[in-house]
C-alpha cells in the first residue's frame, strides 16, 4: 500500500506559503501534533478496513450441500422435505450467520467436485476430517465424532482382527476413511464398495457380504434397532480411525477462510448457548460432540 497524500485548497496553499516565508514560524505544539498523527491514521485505517470490507462482503445467501441418505444425520422424507441433525446443524449456522441457506441434495462420491464446481458454498454432510480431504478443502472446526464399528451376524465372529476376517467379505462406503483404512488393514479380505452408508447393511441383510463396517450411529440407528437388524451385532470394540485430526467438519473451498472463520464463530455460538446440546438430544441419547 502507498503512503496517504494530502491535498490542500488555494487559500491553505496560499497559508502554507506564508508560514514557510514568515521569518518567525509558528512551532505546532506537541499535542497539536498528536492530535494531527491520530487523525491521520484513523483516516488511513479506516481506507483500509472499508477497502477489506468492499473485497469480501459477507454474503447474503447461501448455498449448503446435504446427502439426504444418512440418517439419523440427514434422511430424504417421503414428503420432499430433508431431515437429521447434518441439516439442524445446517440450519442452525445459516440462522447464525443471519444468511437465506439453500439446502442443494448431492450423491455422496460428488461432494467434494460439486463444491469445487461451485454448486453450493459448503458441505454439511458429515464429512470427516482427514489429511487427504484436506488437500481438496479447508474444514470447519468438528462439530461431532463418533467411533466406526463392525456388525455381522451374532456370534460368526469373536473380533475384527485381520484374522477374524480373512477370505472374508466386508462392506463399506466407498471413497470414505473407513474404506481407506479397510483397504490397508484386511489386505486378506475381500471388499465389496456401495454408494451409501445404508447400503451397507442391504447387503449384509442380502448375503452379498460377512461383515459392515459403518459409523457407530447410523449402523445402530438405522440398522440394529430396526426389525431388519435383528440376529446382528456389534463385533468386537468401537473403532477410532487414525489420519487426521479427526471428527467430522464442515467443508470450504480451499482458501474461503472468511467464510469458515464465520462458521466457526456460529458453530462456537450454538454450543455455548445449549442449542447444539437441544438439536442432539433429538437424535442421540449420548454425546456426539467428541469432547469439541
Amino acid at each position: 500500500m502507498g503512503r496517504p497524500t494530502l491535498s490542500c485548497s488555494a487559500a491553505g496553499k496560499g497559508r502554507l506559503r506564508a508560514i514557510a516565508t514568515s521569518p518567525r514560524p509558528t512551532a505546532m505544539s506537541a499535542p497539536a501534533r498528536r492530535r494531527l498523527a491520530l487523525v491521520l491514521v484513523a483516516a488511513v485505517l479506516g481506507t483500509a478496513f472499508g477497502t477489506a470490507s468492499a473485497q469480501t462482503p459477507a454474503p447474503a445467501k447461501l448455498r449448503v450441500g446435504v446427502e439426504g441418505n444418512y440418517p439419523p444425520f440427514s434422511r430424504l422424507g417421503a414428503d420432499g422435505k430433508l431431515s437429521g441433525f447434518d441439516i439442524d446443524i445446517a440450519l442452525a449456522v445459516c440462522e447464525r450467520l443471519k444468511v437465506e441457506c439453500t439446502l442443494v441434495q448431492q450423491e455422496w462420491d460428488g461432494m467434494i467436485p460439486a463444491l469445487a464446481a461451485r454448486k453450493f458454498d459448503m458441505i454439511v454432510a458429515s464429512m470427516t476430517i482427514t489429511d487427504e480431504r484436506r488437500k481438496a478443502v479447508d474444514f470447519s472446526d468438528p462439530y461431532y465424532d463418533v467411533p466406526s464399528r463392525f456388525v455381522a451376524r451374532a456370534g460368526a465372529f469373536k473380533d475384527h482382527t485381520p484374522a477374524d476376517f480373512k477370505g472374508r467379505k466386508i462392506i463399506v462406503l466407498r471413497n470414505s476413511p473407513r474404506a481407506k483404512y479397510v483397504a490397508e488393514r484386511y489386505k486378506d479380505s475381500e471388499v465389496l464398495l456401495v454408494n451409501k452408508e445404508t447400503d451397507i447393511y442391504l447387503e449384509l441383510v442380502a448375503g452379498r457380504g460377512d461383515v459392515g463396517f459403518g459409523s457407530s450411529v447410523v449402523s445402530s440407528e438405522a440398522f440394529l434397532k430396526k426389525p431388519e437388524g435383528k440376529g446382528y451385532a456389534q463385533v468386537g470394540a468401537t473403532v477410532r480411525l487414525e489420519g487426521g485430526a479427526g471428527g467430522v467438519g464442515i467443508a470450504f473451498r480451499k482458501g474461503e477462510t472468511a467464510l469458515r472463520d464465520r462458521v466457526n464463530a456460529a458453530l462456537k455460538a450454538i454450543k455455548a448457548d445449549g442449542s447444539y446440546k437441544r438439536m442432539a438430544d433429538r437424535y442421540f441419547d449420548f454425546d456426539v460432540s467428541g469432547g469439541n
